[in-house]
């Protein structure tokens, strides 16, 4: 089966413009990389699972915060990698002082056998778009796109 994960793109108003929040992984791997490693916070589910609810899930265990405002589909796109990625905006304003991640298991160095645990995320932050479109993975910059196509319904 493909692996698809859902995510919520958060944005809000500020002096700039849209600012949209986006998360840093967290782990050794990532630990050194800044442009093209951040993401929307998301995660993979199941056949079956409704892709809205795993969004919201996916959102409260890698920041620490459920979402219960609406949320506007943004569509799918497919990442270098493979995995399809379903979007969705929600506009917030999240105090990213207060980001609570869960933690992960991973092995470390790879191929090892050893495992570590880790944040899912180290930190998120409000990044205006043309930044945001640095910061972004590549294959999720569309996200970005779709949310400032849907300006006049923001």
């Amino acid at each position: 089966m493909p692996r698809i994960s859902a995510g919520i793109l958060m944005y809000r108003h500020g002096d700039t413009g849209i600012e949209v929040l986006l998360v840093h992984p967290g782990g050794p791997f990532w630990r050194n990389r800044d442009l093209g490693a951040w993401s929307i916070p998301k995660g993979e589910f199941l056949e079956g699972e409704n892709p809205e609810a795993v969004a919201r899930r996916e959102f409260a265990e890698e920041l620490g915060v459920e979402l219960t405002g609406p949320l506007q589909p943004l569509g799918q796109l497919r990442q270098r990698g493979g995995k399809t990625v379903i979007g969705y905006a929600a506009k917030g304003a999240l105090d990213v002082a207060n980001v609570r991640s869960n933690q992960v298991p991973i092995e470390w160095p790879p191929r090892t056998g050893r495992i570590i645990h880790i944040p899912e995320i180290d930190r998120a932050e409000w990044f205006d778009l043309p930044l945001a479109r640095k910061k972004i993975l590549a294959s999720q910059q569309p996200f970005l796109d779709r949310l400032e196509n849907l300006g006049h319904e923001l």
